[in-house]
């Protein structure tokens, strides 16, 4: 299967994920213990199925969690994926425990290590695996085209895995300030309109009305237009 991804994995890439989990002095989970500890907390929470989005069937429930700004995140996104193409994103991989990468990489030697400077972002609940195997061109150019904004504002750090065929996406808190100013952008332009329609008479009315709602893809794609660079194909 031909692959040119937009966000190839790299050593970098790993280094710039340990260092945002580190910038947000998140722990890395060590084992089922600390696990529940955290979803009791509430510094985990779970990621819930929905119209827009499901899970592989061989992710356990009790690894269906992330922190609340990743959950936000992945429901924005598959929200977003399913207006435009009538199906659901699938989550193949959450957070995970330090023991639970360590089994892993016994069978997976492209498994990121359990410690040290390039250790799987997965273990500081910040990052998800998303189903890209049976995607259509289209549908992973509308991918990369909704993470580059993302991506260029800091908030995310994908990468576009090849051999187990994911978006692998490690989620900074800062989204939710990226998150926020969309939301706020997106209601003083409701206000404006608003304002604008009771200056004028009855007949303009309809226009406030008729005025398209908030869309995260239309907002995501047109700040692509405006300030992402080029990539090679």
């Amino acid at each position: 299967m031909f692959w040119n991804p937009v966000f190839r994995p790299s050593h970098d890439s790993l280094l710039r994920q340990n260092a945002e989990i580190d910038r947000m002095e998140l722990p890395r989970i060590q084992n089922e213990e600390e696990l529940e500890q955290y979803k009791a907390s509430g510094d985990l929470v779970a990621i819930n199925a929905s119209e827009a989005l499901r899970f592989d069937p061989r992710l356990s429930e009790d690894r269906r969690y992330c922190r609340p700004w990743t959950r936000d995140f992945v429901e924005d996104l598959s929200e977003a994926y399913y207006k435009r193409f009538h199906e659901q994103i699938q989550v193949n991989s959450a957070v995970r425990t330090v023991q639970i990468q360590k089994k892993l990489r016994r069978h997976n030697r492209n498994a990121a290590p359990e410690t040290g400077e390039t250790a799987s972002s997965h273990l500081a609940g910040i990052t998800v695996d998303l189903q890209r195997r049976g995607m259509t061109k289209a549908q992973v150019k509308w991918m990369e085209a909704y993470l580059m904004p993302l991506h260029d504002a800091g908030v995310i750090e994908p990468e576009e895995e090849r051999h187990q065929w994911v978006f692998h996406i490690a989620v900074s808190d800062r989204y939710l300030d990226w998150r926020d100013g969309k939301l706020s952008l997106a209601s003083s332009n409701v206000s404006e309109r608003a304002a604008s329609a009771s200056l004028s008479d009855d007949s303009t009315a309809p226009l406030l009305s008729a005025s398209p709602a908030f869309s995260w893809e239309q907002t995501s794609n047109a700040w692509y237009q405006e300030v992402s660079t080029p990539r090679e194909p």
